[in-house]
């Protein structure tokens, strides 16, 4: 049977692909590229809805491979059980580290000077003065200290925060200092100015910024959430927002896309990014590298990187 990688960027486009395999360019259109069957190599289309990622999955009956170009899995694990045993699921490490990490101090700077304010003072033609909290001596939590995490605190040094607290699944050292497991959280909510979630959406992540959750966050507080919608619990954050204790920046929501008219639109002291952290022009080159390399290891049969589980395993 041939060997088809299906790809959601156009093949032509890229360079450095290995010679062997019969590329096909397939972004979710409604029609297949070629006969499912025979794709060995299948990378997800890019910021696609759920239905158009996982419609040719019950049909992958020869593929090897399932490769994302975002970082979190959560969108194909529901097609998982429609494929063979022994398929790699890999995820896109090493792509969106630089643009959400910069999305994450963007949000945080803008809520916590008051930029959306701004804006609106000068769509009106007013001047609007004051004092604002600065990023400098806070401390921040950042809640899911991967690759992306450790962006994030790269781009927090240089702005003098106090402190800032690392949280994972599970305990380590790294060489900034410890990382605490998420069963820490409790204690080291209260201490925190910014809590900053980029933390995969799994079982154990879900609605994790509960109410409980909030409520152990200071007065005053910003949560940001980079991660998925679902990590927190909307209907817990807007109490929250409305009664003025807390506010948030969200690039993800739940639900997504957030529908006109729904409350968070209009609650106090939250600013609304619709789902950017990675779509940017950074995105393209290092998506490209990626493929490259990674298919050039699938050629050779060389160990893939970023392999987050096996089906059947």
């Amino acid at each position: 049977m041939t060997a088809d990688v299906w790809l959601p960027i156009p093949p032509e486009d890229i360079e450095g692909l290995p010679a062997g395999p019969n590329y096909r360019f397939w972004d979710g259109a409604e029609d297949f590229p070629a006969d499912p069957a025979e794709c060995a190599y299948y990378v997800v289309p890019y910021m696609k809805p759920l239905d158009v990622v996982l419609r040719p999955m019950p049909h992958l009956s020869s593929v090897q491979v399932v490769q994302t170009l975002s970082a979190g899995v959560d969108n194909v694990l529901p097609g998982l059980k429609d494929l063979p045993d022994g398929v790699r699921l890999c995820n896109a490490r090493g792509v969106h580290e630089a643009s959400t990490a910069e999305l994450t101090l963007a949000l945080i700077l803008a809520s916590l000077r008051g930029i959306p304010d701004f804006v609106r003072a000068q769509d009106k033609g007013e001047w609007r003065g004051g004092f604002r909290p600065a990023l400098a001596d806070k401390n921040v939590l950042v809640v899911g200290y991967g690759s992306i995490g450790a962006a994030i605190e790269d781009r927090l040094v240089p702005f003098e925060v106090a402190r800032v607290v690392r949280v994972a699944r599970s305990a380590r050292t790294t060489e900034r200092g410890p990382v605490h497991p998420l069963t820490d959280l409790p204690a080291l909510l209260p201490d925190a100015d910014v809590v900053v979630l980029s933390t995969p959406l799994t079982d154990a992540t879900r609605h994790l910024a509960d109410a409980d959750f909030l409520a152990r966050m200071k007065d005053g507080a910003l949560l940001v959430n980079v991660a998925r919608g679902p990590v927190v619990d909307t209907k817990a954050l807007l109490a929250e927002l409305e009664t003025g204790r807390l506010t948030a920046a969200l690039d993800v929501t739940d639900p997504e896309p957030l529908p006109a008219g729904h409350p968070l639109w209009q609650a106090p002291g939250v600013l609304i990014s619709p789902h950017v952290g990675g779509p940017t022009s950074a995105f393209r080159p290092r998506a490209e590298r990626l493929l490259v390399d990674q298919l050039n290891r699938f050629v050779n049969r060389e160990p893939l990187r970023n392999v987050i589980l096996t089906t059947g395993a």
